[in-house]
């Protein structure tokens, strides 16, 4: 049996990156281990309900979305036995999924819009990580946050700019200038180490920009990229 799998390689970055960064910002506990596990479930399960909005393949589509969202349920209801007040992370992620159901509906979900709500989602992921162990959130685990979402921003503008607007040189612009500010912004704050946690994204965001680039080799360097910037961030919330 074939699995349905989210095709979107990027989104894989964005689940485990804020999530293990909510981690680090306060304590590793046993907990954090079923509460990932349902983390990855659930998203897994939403590929094929947001599918099911484009009312395609609606037995099949049906069929995985049960399959993925049982157990994600399962494996979700450990941390808030553990820690009851979670839910309300729940909460505020519906607003947001209901946004990124209706653009599936409309065959809108690759609008830059669409993709902001998808980084605000997984980043919010990443407080709920943070915040099961103390019960609190803290201050790291704010700047982790803040963090990703300006690292996937830059994402968001470079695939767009070298593969789905690569004739508009709009968003070539966006992303450069984008990304020359925010490592200007955190060198002139004196935080010298998270600026170079944004290099390569700057050095690929420019090489790359007009290049006829294939998409296993992109992938190989985003996952580079994205790892490196996991790595820096980390240390500068530990």
């Amino acid at each position: 049996m074939k699995l349905c799998m989210p095709k979107q390689h990027g989104a894989w970055a964005m689940l485990v990156i804020p999530f293990w960064l909510g981690v680090a910002a306060t304590r590793f506990i046993w907990v954090h281990i079923p509460f990932f596990i349902g983390w990855l479930l659930l998203y897994l399960a939403t590929y094929p309900i947001l599918l099911l909005f484009k009312k395609r393949k609606m037995p099949y589509y049906t069929k995985w979305a049960i399959i993925y969202f049982i157990p994600a349920m399962a494996f979700l209801l450990v941390a808030l036995m553990y820690r009851p007040s979670i839910i309300y992370f729940g909460f505020i992620m519906i607003p947001f999924f209901a946004l990124n159901a209706y653009f599936s509906s409309q065959n809108k979900e690759r609008t830059f819009t669409n993709d902001f709500i998808a980084i605000l989602i997984f980043a919010i992921g990443g407080l709920a990580s943070a915040y099961l162990a103390e019960g609190t959130i803290n201050s790291e685990a704010r700047l982790s946050f803040s963090l990703v979402i300006l690292f996937f921003i830059g994402t968001t503008f470079y695939v767009k700019s070298i593969i789905r607007e690569r004739k508009n040189t709009t968003f070539k612009w966006f992303s450069w200038i984008y990304h020359t500010l925010i490592i200007a912004g955190w060198v002139i704050t004196g935080n010298w180490l998270i600026a170079v946690a944004f290099i390569p994204s700057l050095i690929r965001a420019i090489y790359f920009y007009g290049k006829r680039v294939n998409i296993k080799t992109l992938g190989i360097l985003e996952f580079v990229n994205a790892s490196f910037f996991f790595i820096i961030i980390l240390l500068v919330i530990m």
